[in-house]
């Protein structure tokens, strides 16, 4: 799977230190928002996949690399590419960068988790198939 979702953020006077650079967690934080914004065009809410499916995502794996940094009223981009879709997780490769200067790199890899009992569970087919035909792969 290789198609880039792209999500804008700007950086806001709450995101930065007191040198008036993006504090290193907020970044997360901005990932978070693209995953969730990749998954609302999908069609699916979160809110509605935990009443639907009794499931929520929830971040098993992080491993960021800060390149540069990113500061006050800056206007970013944030992507993310699924690298691997597996029967119970997806892998990300995600992207945070000003214009064409990369800032920060991360992959991250998202469980899908059984509310009631905390444990992993298989993603629901209807979300498999529409991410497999979002990413035009097999489904």
């Amino acid at each position: 799977m290789t198609t880039d979702f792209a999500w804008p953020v700007r950086v806001y006077y709450e995101d930065t230190d007191a040198g008036g650079v993006v504090y290193h967690a907020n970044y997360l934080k901005f990932m978070e928002r693209a995953r969730t914004e990749w998954l609302r065009a999908l069609d699916f809410e979160q809110d509605r996949l935990r009443a639907d499916y009794g499931i929520v995502f929830a971040v098993r794996r992080l491993s960021v690399e800060m390149q540069r940094p990113a500061h006050f009223n800056e206007a970013l981009t944030v992507t993310c590419r699924v690298q691997r879709l597996r029967r119970a997780s997806i892998e990300f490769e995600q992207v945070v960068q000003r214009d064409a200067t990369v800032l920060v790199t991360g992959e991250v890899g998202i469980a899908c988790v059984d509310v009631a009992r905390q444990a992993p569970v298989a993603i629901p087919d209807e979300v498999t198939h529409a991410l497999r035909a979002a990413e035009g792969t097999k489904a």
